[in-house]
């Protein structure tokens, strides 16, 4: 089994910034894709971000690019991301994944979600 615990959501300002952590626990945590998704209300939930732990390669919505940047710290089993220039269009649940599929479609385990409010 796999936990995953997000923090850092809140209520910002458009163009402001904030960051979103994972923490990652369990015995098969290692080693495996995990995303950044996020559903906004009267949406389906969408890819964010994703970070490969194998080659540390990222993947970005078009939305999102050159905005957001996920990250991995590996003794802390977590994963960050960072959003600027945040927009009002930005506002969602955001959830973290862990063992996502190839193309980012679904996930095998889920954290809680947290809220993000982008509005002046």
């Amino acid at each position: 089994q796999v936990q995953l615990v997000e923090s850092g959501g809140g209520l910002v300002q458009p163009g402001g910034s904030l960051r979103l952590s994972c923490a990652g626990s369990g015995s098969i945590f290692s080693l495996n894709a995990m995303g950044w998704y996020r559903q906004a209300p009267g949406k389906e939930r969408e890819f964010v971000a994703g970070v490969r732990w194998s080659n540390s390669n990222t993947y970005y919505a078009d939305s999102v690019k050159g905005r957001f940047t996920v990250s991995r710290d590996n003794a802390k089993n977590t994963v960050y991301l960072q959003m600027n220039s945040l927009k009002p269009e930005d506002t969602a649940v955001y959830y973290c994944g862990s063992h996502c599929t190839l193309r980012w479609g679904n996930c095998d385990y889920w954290g809680q979600g947290t809220q993000v409010t982008v509005s002046s």
